[in-house]
Formats: C-alpha cells, sequence, structure tokens
C-alpha cells in the first residue's frame, strides 16, 4: 500500500504541487527518499524517525520508501517533514488514510515531536485553496495562512500528538485567525525637519506619484532624515498589495508570528551588500532587498558607495517592477514594484560646491565620484534635487513646520484621483503614474498649449531621451493631480522639467 500527502515546493512566491509517496515494504531496513531532494529534505529522515519516535510510534523494521513526485523537480527546504511524518503515520495505520486527501501539507518537525514554523505558509495555503483543498501547517504559521481565504479549512496543530488526536476524532483543531502587526504610531514626521521646503515638496511628488528621487547635498543636511519621514505620508497598502507583499516577505521567512501589516516596506540595505542581497539569489534563489520592498521604498544612502554592477543589477526591476534570477536549472521570478530613493554627497569629500569649502583634489573628485552612477541608472531616476547644508535661521527658532499627517491628506486624494483615472482607462493593475506605460501617459496627460511649447523646447535643449520625455509627463501628470487639475499646465510642466535637469553637481553623472 502506497500513502500519499500533497505538499508542495516553492518557485518564487508560487507553491508547486508535490506528492509525498510513502510504501513500507518487506526489505533491508532503512530510509530511502527519492524525488531530488536537497540536504535538509535528505536529512528529514532523522528528524521524521525522532520525532515519530517521541510521540509514541516505532517504525517497524522493513524498507521505508519515499518518493517526493514530480521527481524531476528540486525540492528545497524543511517544510517536507510533516507530510513525510504524516505519510508513515497513515501508512502504518495511525491515522485513517483517506483523512489526509483533502489537505496540502507543510511544516518542520522538532526532535520531540512539535511542529515548528516554516517559511512560504500564505503562498501555499493560496495553491492549496487553488487545488480546492485545505492546509495543514505549524501552529505559529496558522495566523499567517489564515489570510489565504476564510473558506479554506487550516489546521495548525502545535505536535504530530495533536493532529492524530484531532483526525481519531478526541481532540479538535480551532481554525486560527488573520493576524495583523500593530503598526507603530510614532513613525518621523516630517516637522522634525528644520529649513529644506523644496526637498519637501520633491518629497510630497515622488510619494503623490511613485516617483524614484535622488538628492544630493553635503554630509548633515538632512537627506537621510528626508527618507525615513517617506513612510509617513504614504497610504497603507491596499488588500491586493498586502497579499503581494506578504507573499513574497513570507517566502523570505520574515512574517513574526505570522502577523501582517498595511505598512509600506522600507528597506535600507547598507553600501557592501551584494547583488544577490539586492536583487535576489544564492543557493535557493531566495528574494532580495528590492523584491522585499515590493510596493513599499527601497533606500540606498550613499548610493556611489554601492559597486557600480550591483547598482546597473537595478535597471530591468525598475523598468519591469520584477527580479529575474535565471540559473542553469532553473528560473525564478520575484515582484519588485519598488519606488528608489537614494542619496549621496557631490563628492568623495562631501563638499563640492559648498559656499566656503574647496574640494581637495578639485573638479576631479566631483567627476570620478559621481561617474560611478551609470547614465542608464539615471535616465531611470525621475526626480533630482539638491539638497544645501541647512542654515544656521532655520535652526534658531524655526518656524512651524507642516506635520506629514497634512501631507499624507493631500498625498492620498492625488493618489486616489490617479487611481480612477486608471480604472476607468482599462488599466486597473496601474496604481500611479509612475507605474504607467507611455501610451497610457501620452493619451492621459492632456497638455495644454503653452506647456505644449515649454516641453517641446525643454526637449530639444536639454536633449532628454524617450525615457526622460515620458518621465517628465509623469511627473507633471503627478504636479497636476497634487493640484487638482484635469489639465497639464505650463507650471506643472516647469516644475517636473526642473526635477529632471541635471543641476551642477550631477553634469558629470548625467
Amino acid at each position: 500500500m502506497v500513502a500519499r500527502v500533497s505538499t508542495v515546493a516553492f518557485q518564487g512566491i508560487e507553491g508547486v504541487p508535490v506528492e509525498v509517496q510513502v510504501m513500507v515494504a518487506p526489505g533491508k531496513i532503512n530510509m530511502h527518499i527519492v524525488g531530488l531532494p536537497d540536504k535538509a529534505v535528505a536529512e528529514s529522515r532523522e528528524r521524521v524517525q525522532a520525532a515519530l519516535h517521541a510521540s509514541g510510534l516505532a517504525l517497524p523494521a522493513k524498507k521505508v520508501t519515499i518518493n517526493l513526485a514530480p521527481a524531476d523537480l528540486p525540492k528545497e527546504g524543511s517544510h517536507f517533514d510533516l507530510p513525510i511524518a504524516l505519510g508513515l503515520m497513515a501508512a502504518l495505520g495511525a491515522i485513517p488514510a483517506d483523512a489526509l486527501g483533502g489537505y496540502v501539507v507543510i511544516g518542520e518537525l522538532n526532535l520531540d515531536g512539535t511542529i515548528a514554523p516554516v517559511a512560504g505558509a500564505l503562498p501555499a495555503a493560496i495553491a492549496a485553496n487553488a487545488m480546492d483543498k485545505g492546509l495543514i501547517c505549524p501552529a505559529e504559521s496558522g495566523p499567517e495562512a489564515a489570510w489565504a481565504g476564510s473558506d479554506i479549512d487550516i489546521l495548525a496543530p502545535r505536535s504530530l500528538i495533536g493532529l492524530a488526536n484531532h483526525f481519531r476524532g478526541t481532540q479538535v483543531l480551532s481554525r486560527p485567525e488573520p493576524a495583523v502587526r500593530t503598526s507603530p504610531a510614532n513613525l518621523p514626521d516630517l516637522a522634525d525637519i528644520k529649513g529644506q521646503e523644496s526637498a519637501k515638496r520633491a518629497l510630497e511628488v515622488a510619494a503623490a506619484g511613485g516617483h524614484n528621487l535622488l538628492m544630493v547635498g553635503p554630509p548633515g543636511s538632512g537627506k537621510s532624515m528626508l527618507a525615513a519621514r517617506l513612510p509617513s505620508i504614504l497610504p497603507p497598502l491596499s488588500p491586493a498589495e498586502l497579499l503581494e507583499v506578504s507573499m513574497v516577505h513570507s517566502i523570505a521567512g520574515q512574517l513574526s508570528g505570522g502577523k501582517l501589516s498595511d505598512r509600506r516596506p522600507f528597506r535600507t540595505p547598507h553600501h557592501s551588500a551584494t547583488m544577490a542581497a539586492l536583487v535576489g539569489g544564492g543557493l535557493r534563489a531566495k528574494p532580495g532587498e528590492a523584491s522585499l520592498a515590493h510596493h513599499g521604498i527601497l533606500f540606498l544612502d550613499e548610493f556611489p558607495e554601492f559597486t557600480p554592477q550591483v547598482l546597473d543589477a537595478l535597471r530591468q526591476p525598475l523598468e519591469t517592477g520584477e527580479c529575474v534570477i535565471a540559473r542553469a536549472n532553473h528560473r525564478v521570478s520575484y515582484p519588485a514594484g519598488f519606488q528608489l530613493v537614494a542619496a549621496m554627497n557631490p563628492c568623495r569629500c562631501g563638499m563640492a560646491g559648498e559656499p566656503g569649502h574647496t574640494c581637495a583634489r578639485g573638479p576631479r573628485c566631483q567627476s570620478d565620484y559621481q561617474a560611478r552612477i551609470s547614465g542608464p541608472l539615471m535616465d531611470r531616476i525621475d526626480i533630482r534635487i539638491d539638497v544645501p547644508a541647512v542654515s544656521a535661521a532655520d535652526l534658531i527658532r524655526p518656524k512651524p513646520a507642516e506635520p506629514s499627517a497634512d501631507v499624507a491628506r493631500r498625498v492620498a486624494t492625488a493618489r486616489e484621483r490617479q487611481r480612477e483615472r486608471y480604472s476607468v482607462a482599462g488599466a486597473s493593475t496601474v496604481l500611479v503614474n509612475a507605474k504607467a506605460s507611455t501610451a497610457q501617459i501620452e493619451k492621459l496627460a492632456e497638455i495644454d498649449t503653452g506647456g505644449l511649447q515649454l516641453l517641446r523646447d525643454a526637449a530639444e535643449k536639454f536633449q532628454f531621451s524617450a525615457r526622460g520625455y515620458h518621465r517628465v509627463l509623469k511627473v507633471a501628470r503627478t504636479l497636476a493631480d497634487l493640484d487638482g487639475s484635469d489639465k497639464l499646465g505650463r507650471i506643472h510642466l516647469a516644475e517636473a522639467i526642473s526635477y529632471r535637469i541635471p543641476a551642477e553637481r550631477l553634469v558629470a553623472a548625467a
């Protein structure tokens, strides 16, 4: 007799069906696991035997063969422990064989028979729902899996004994409830920033339209403080966005206690990050910082200090919204629709162009430092602003600054206008102007006569690329949305062009 248990293998954020087949037959006493298991799966043999022994079930003196089908699909991770153990229990008659037919099973076993949490409970629950089955997962992963839908049957036992008692009818496992992580009430507020009014305006525009932003200024001018306050003016995640973000974080094992949050991700990798850390990869092709920032912000401080090859790896995700990791034996795709926010000094010593300061190496210091950022990557940044040093007048008895709550309301209103516009146009998946296609923005960015002439003159004078031209239109469209205007006026295009034109400090980089 062959006992069969359904489980999943993960490819990106998708759960691929896998069937665990267990056969106990006469032969040399041993347990074999076949079907392209990795080291973690192969080691499950010892964990399963110890957990079954701790639960009071001894393996017979027979040959045990476990096949993970399809056999040509690589199997990775410790979440195969529980389906293998349940398949053995069903083969030995410890639980009814037909009880497992309606479930997908994931979970890691401890040596004492308890079930440890695993990564990927939410994608597994969604895959199980698509297969019209329920899910058996660890108790700590239950609140995460419950977000897959109220109609899916979820069992979240703490131990093998508890699950066996449930199937025997001596104990009833209740369905876990979706858990929400409390959002921090003390997010950094824009009111803390003294001066820097033009930078705050650029931050509001970037938040309203989802535009990429680069801030250039000397050390201590407030670039990192401004970036840290961007989450406080962004709207919370929509239900669809929340599900996408949580699936990526679930695969990465970064959902604490299975609790989900509607706050947008804010990722700040150090400039020593490798390419695999930033865009994903490694032995098991895990998501990188770009994917973990999906529907949120990827903040790169000390922008030119990142390795040029690592920065250029972001060019494709910035255009397509996904990170594709290709290897000789498999190909994985993770969503990466992030908003890039970067900060940099104008030169290595940091003071180029500041009044009263002379760069020790002269113009060469500035040009060499900024040349570390390639032109194609710079072309993908919509808004580039100077953040000069704060003056003494701004620090001594400063005027009351506008709080984040007021700015957030304007951003939310502008985003709602964009959502409605693209929904009417039949592009309901586009939520902000920065994600609109060139055809959509050309159709929906209606320009008045004065603005059209200004845009034509600026495009010729500054030699905008085709991408640069359309990104100016997108920023201008966002500025009009903030003003509540249906048409793009000359004032909107003038401000959008001013964000696009490289300032003196960016001449070398552009």
